[in-house]
C-alpha cells in the first residue's frame, strides 16, 4: 500500500523505530529506514533562531545560517515542505550559507504546531491546513523585509526557494511580493486541487493562475514520474508562462525517471543525480537573475 500526499507517495512499512529515533530531527512521516542525509557543516558559519513580524503582526521564528563576517551579501529565503522546519530543510540553509548567501527558512506553522515529529498524515495535513495562502504571503513578506533590514544583506538581491508545499510559495511570492529578485520551485503544485484533494478546501489562487502576473523570473525543477504532479500540470503552467509572453524568462526543467522528492537526501525518492544538477541549477539561476 501507498500513502498520496502532497509530499510525494510514502511507502508506511519502510519507517523504523530504530530510524526515528537515530534521525529524529528529521519528518519522521517521510523518513527512510536506509537514508543517509548529507550533513553540511557549520563551521565558519553564523548560525541563529530568529523571530520576525509576520503576518497579522505575529512573531515568527525562522531558522537562519550565514557566513560569518559584516559583508553584506545576497540571501534566500527557503520554504519548507509539509514537514516544517527539520534537519533537511537546516541543513539547505547551511548548504546555501556556504555558498555565501544568508538563508532563512520561516517557521510558517508555528501557530498551529511542529508537523516534524508527527507520523499521522491526518495530523499533518491539519497542521499545514491553517497556513492559509494570506498568512504565507504575509510570512514571506516578513521574511524579505526581516533580510532587506540587516546589514549583512544586499536588500536588493533577495530570492526564493522552496519544495513541494514551499515549491507552490515560490510561485506565488514571484507573482505577489516585490523585492524578490528570482525563485527555484522544486516539485511545487501548480494547479488547483480536484475537490476533495489536498489544499482545495481553501479558494485562493495557484500558480498556473497567476502565470501573467509573475513579477521575478522562477526556474521550475519536477520530476517526471512524480505521482501528485502529472506531467499535463506542468504543460499547463507553461502555457500560463507563454501566454502572458513569459517577461521574466521563466522556465520549468523536467527530470526524466525521478519521483517527487528527489532532492531529498532523508527520503527514498532521493536521486542523487538529479538532486546534484538541480542545485547547480538552481545556484546558476540565482546568480544570473542577480541574486548573488
Amino acid at each position: 500500500m501507498r500513502l498520496d500526499t502532497p509530499e510525494g507517495n510514502f511507502p508506511p512499512s519502510r519507517r523504523t523505530v530504530a530510524a526515528s529515533l537515530f534521525m529524529s530531527g528529521y519528518a519522521v512521516a517521510a523518513l527512510s529506514s536506509c537514508a543517509s542525509p548529507v550533513t553540511t557543516p557549520s563551521d565558519e558559519l553564523i548560525i541563529e533562531d530568529v523571530t520576525f513580524t509576520g503576518a497579522g503582526g505575529y512573531a515568527l521564528p525562522a531558522y537562519v545560517a550565514r557566513p560569518s563576517g559584516s559583508q553584506r551579501r545576497g540571501a534566500v529565503i527557503v520554504v519548507s515542505e509539509i514537514f516544517g522546519i527539520h534537519d533537511y530543510i537546516k541543513d539547505v540553509c547551511r548548504r546555501f550559507a556556504r555558498e555565501g548567501y544568508v538563508a532563512v527558512a520561516p517557521d510558517y506553522f508555528d501557530r498551529a504546531g511542529d508537523p516534524a515529529p508527527l507520523t499521522d498524515f491526518a495530523a499533518i495535513r491539519a497542521i499545514v491546513a491553517t497556513a492559509t495562502h494570506e498568512q504565507v504571503m504575509g510570512d514571506t513578506q516578513g521574511a524579505l523585509n526581516w533580510l532587506a533590514a540587516q546589514r549583512f544583506v544586499k536588500s536588493d538581491a533577495i530570492g526564493i526557494t522552496g519544495f513541494c508545499w514551499g515549491g507552490t510559495v515560490v510561485w506565488m511570492a514571484a507573482a505577489q511580493i516585490d523585492g524578490i529578485r528570482a525563485g527555484v520551485a522544486w516539485y511545487g503544485r501548480l494547479v488547483r486541487p480536484q475537490p476533495g484533494g489536498w489544499g482545495a478546501e481553501e479558494e485562493r489562487p495557484w500558480p498556473y493562475d497567476v502565470g501573467a502576473l509573475i513579477r521575478a523570473p522562477v526556474l521550475g525543477l519536477y520530476a517526471e514520474n512524480d505521482r501528485g504532479i502529472p506531467l499535463e500540470s506542468v504543460d499547463n503552467m507553461r502555457a500560463s508562462l507563454s501566454a502572458a509572453d513569459n517577461p521574466t524568462g521563466s522556465e520549468i526543467i523536467v527530470y526524466p525517471g525521478v519521483e517527487h522528492g528527489f532532492h531529498a537526501d532523508y527520503r527514498d525518492s532521493y536521486n542523487a543525480e538529479a538532486a546534484a544538477d538541480g542545485w547547480s541549477r538552481c545556484l546558476a539561476w540565482f546568480r544570473a537573475n542577480g541574486v548573488s
